[in-house]
């Protein structure tokens, strides 16, 4: 299964990075979509199919932080997982983020497998919801 990606942070470079991490990663993407700030992730997120986000904490316009807050508050976008990727090395910063309904993080500078297995890890627990707990109990499946 490929997933849609939301790539956010204000630099197109740092952008281009992740994408090139996920792709040497191997994690089976769609499509990429990039946004440069929080502003812009939210038009993208009205108009596209988008499975996961990956975003920066510190941005202008509107940070990670507050994209987050909004993202949460939109019923179609709730339950959309997202990662934080970030510099910070504050705890504080990221037990908010996931206060606020991150899904989890990763610190800069990171490895493809880093992404590979947060991502996989993630995405295999979003198909596994979508799809419901199965007991196994086949006699009572109709």
């Amino acid at each position: 299964m490929a997933f849609n990606v939301l790539i956010v942070d204000d630099s197109s470079s740092m952008r281009a990075v992740i994408k090139k991490i996920i792709k040497v990663s191997g994690f089976n993407v769609g499509n990429y979509f990039e946004a440069e700030d929080g502003i812009e992730a939210l038009k993208i997120l009205d108009n596209d199919w988008i499975d996961l986000v990956l975003s920066d904490i510190n941005m202008p316009n509107m940070d990670g932080m507050s994209f987050l807050s909004e993202m949460k508050k939109n019923e179609l976008f709730s339950s959309i997982p997202v990662v934080m990727i970030t510099t910070e090395g504050s705890e504080t910063k990221i037990l908010e983020s996931i206060k606020l309904g991150a899904s989890g993080y990763i610190k800069k500078p990171f490895f493809p497998a880093d992404i590979k297995n947060t991502l996989s890890k993630l995405m295999e627990e979003e198909v596994s919801d979508v799809r419901g707990n199965d007991d196994g109990d086949e006699a009572g499946d109709f």
